[in-house]
């Protein structure tokens, strides 16, 4: 249920962004949300020198991930075969189980640099600011 509530959150952010102005968009949105997260988790200055570059490197890793199966899936047409069908259900679990190693991987980074108290409460920040940004979307 988490899986696909992610996945309309994601699609509605990327319908929301138009291929005109998309990058300045993502930018703008990616400066919201390091803005959202320092005043949610009040980092001190120590942690926040070191939890940037670690977040920013996770969040770019998880972009890439989502952009390749993303054009993966485009290219779904009416007559796709079977083969490809399978071929894309193989990409998008492989696509699960990498953002899941991600995951796993930079939590045990990020616990080091702010603990696991502030990490358990990055992930409820997150889902805050997933939840203003669609708030924002829909008054548009």
């Amino acid at each position: 249920m988490k899986a696909i509530k992610n996945i309309i959150i994601l699609l509605t952010i990327l319908l929301w962004l138009t291929p005109n102005k998309g990058l300045a968009q993502r930018d703008k949105i990616d400066e919201l949300r390091s803005t959202f997260i320092a005043k949610h988790l009040e980092f001190s200055s120590a942690e926040s020198e070191k939890f940037w570059p670690i977040y920013n490197e996770l969040h770019d890793k998880r972009k890439a991930i989502k952009k390749n199966l993303r054009q993966s899936l485009k290219n779904i047409s009416p007559t796709v075969s079977d083969k490809e069908a399978e071929d894309i259900i193989n990409l998008e679990n492989k696509s699960a189980a990498a953002d899941a190693e991600l995951t796993k991987t930079y939590n045990d980074k990020l616990k080091l640099v702010i603990g696991a108290k502030k990490l358990a409460k990055l992930k409820v920040v997150e889902e805050e600011f997933k939840l203003e940004v669609l708030k924002a979307a829909k008054e548009k």
